[in-house]
């Protein structure tokens, strides 16, 4: 899905002369909305800088507007912004400001600017202003209130960018675009080394922080709907507070997700990302014996997983869930190709990243491309959810690292029987035969439907050094 079509216009028209404004005039307000100084203005027009600034004031009066937004809008002849469809807020990303004088930064500053917002807009679960639109609006919101209504955005990320021969500081800042209140700020700093190494460092850290699904943009929206009367939520805030339950693992979590991912798709039936954590939703409730007809489970998992695909083809996540359907389905091939898309288009994400690393370890491929996999998941997002240990521990487990597997499990969702399943197993293949007594109880009280078998066949555990492990290791402590 284009989330750029949703929140600007199609395409930008042809530039239109704008009356009233002289040739001078109109020279200097092009490049002062292009986010020139008055100084860069005037050494390319051979004018001192406060003759640009009169020129501008007479601009101004002249087009009655009071912002470099407004004169942006005018400059590219867009009158208004659309209507975005009620679903989800926007997010506008102002070029990065980079404070060296140096031409190779201020380069730099541009790359890094676009590469950033092109990556959010796949990674982020809301609507992203285009770049070409927000780099002629400079590095800085003027006026947060008249910014945020002139973009129709919500949320404004800015940055500036400081370098020398040895290190790069980049200081990045979320505000709420309605008040210019600052909702997260964070500073990231790298030695200086091949640029083009760097400039993917820093996109990598950035995207990670604010996105996925616990990143700091879905913290703040989800902080900002706890404040909301039920009956005013938004498909948007249905969808983010049905991730908080989703990533519980519990079977009331599941149930509850199920039922807010459904309702966001009522109220939009074109949000790609609740039929992707829907179709999640359905798989948990599969594997985990959640629901009273396994069937009717995966019937439900391949429907809200195709639905996704169908939306946007290139969505990593829905890609990974389709391939692990797949595996389920006993067509190992089409899983392997599945998980291979999900990598392509979302190599520098690390919710996808942890999501496929136990794919590899469990369902289709090579085991041992897991490790690496959610390694770099836990790189790229410092901020990572306890989910992301759960896959640690099943990569661990399947690996035969089993005190490290304990280690991440027991950071993990502690309701979920995913988790105490292979906590159970790990202590059991190290001897520790009371431990996984306790959690095999655990497990018959609790989750009285869910055995190890259901699991194999419901996850899917379709790598075979992965199900004989765990069938090896089950063997040790009984379940059922």
């Amino acid at each position: 899905m284009n989330h750029d079509a949703a929140s600007i216009p199609a395409a930008l028209s042809a530039r239109q002369p704008v009356p009233a404004l002289s040739e001078r005039e109109r020279a200097v307000a092009e490049r002062f909305a292009a986010g020139l100084t008055y100084r860069e203005i005037g050494e390319a027009l051979f004018i001192a800088p406060s003759t640009v600034r009169t020129h501008l004031a007479a601009i101004y009066e002249k087009l009655g507007v009071r912002s470099k937004v407004a004169l942006a809008m005018h400059i590219n002849a867009v009158t208004a912004m659309p209507t975005v469809p009620d679903t989800s807020p926007v997010l506008a990303i102002f070029p990065i400001e980079c404070l060296s004088a140096d031409e190779q930064w201020r380069r730099f500053a541009r790359g890094l600017s676009s590469d950033i917002t092109i990556d959010l807009a796949r990674y982020a679960d809301l609507p992203v202003i285009a770049f070409h639109t927000m780099k002629a609006l400079g590095s800085k919101p003027a006026d947060f209130t008249a910014d945020g209504k002139a973009l129709g955005a919500a949320y404004l990320l800015s940055g500036q960018l400081r370098a020398d021969t040895q290190r790069v500081r980049l200081t990045m800042e979320l505000a709420d675009a309605r008040t210019g209140v600052s909702l997260w700020s964070e500073r990231f700093d790298r030695p200086v080394e091949d640029i083009f190494a760097l400039q993917d460092s820093l996109t990598e850290s950035v995207i990670n922080v604010l996105a996925g699904c616990f990143g700091a943009i879905a913290t703040v929206g989800r902080n900002a709907i706890l404040r909301k009367p039920p009956a005013s939520l938004r498909a948007y805030d249905c969808y983010l507070l049905g991730v908080e339950q989703h990533n519980t693992f519990s079977r009331s979590g599941n149930r509850e997700a199920i039922r807010l991912f459904s309702r966001a798709l009522e109220l939009d039936p074109t949000l790609v990302k609740a039929w992707t954590e829907l179709a999640y939703a359905y798989s948990i409730e599969a594997c985990n014996g959640f629901g009273d007809n396994l069937s009717a489970s995966i019937a439900k998992w391949r429907w809200a997983a195709e639905n996704a695909l169908r939306l946007d083809p290139s969505d990593s996540t829905a890609h990974n869930c389709f391939g692990d359907l797949m595996g389920c389905l006993g067509d190992l091939e089409a899983a392997e190709r599945a998980h291979r898309r999900a990598f392509e288009y979302g190599s520098n994400h690390a919710d996808t990243l942890a999501l496929l690393a136990g794919s590899k370890a469990l369902v289709a491929g090579d085991p041992a491309e897991a490790i690496p996999l959610i390694e770099r998941a836990m790189r790229l997002n410092p901020l990572a959810p306890p989910w992301y240990f759960g896959m640690q521990g099943r990569v661990l487990f399947t690996a035969g690292r089993h005190r490290e597997a304990i280690a991440a499990l027991r950071r993990s969702t502690p309701d979920s029987p995913h988790v105490l399943i292979f906590l159970m197993l790990a202590h059991a293949t190290l001897g520790e035969a009371r431990e996984a007594a306790a959690i095999a109880d655990r497990l018959r009280s609790e989750f009285p439907s869910f055995s190890v078998e259901g699991f194999i066949s419901g996850y899917p555990v379709s790598n075979p050094g992965a199900a004989r492990a765990i069938r090896e290791a089950a063997k040790l402590v009984p379940l059922c």
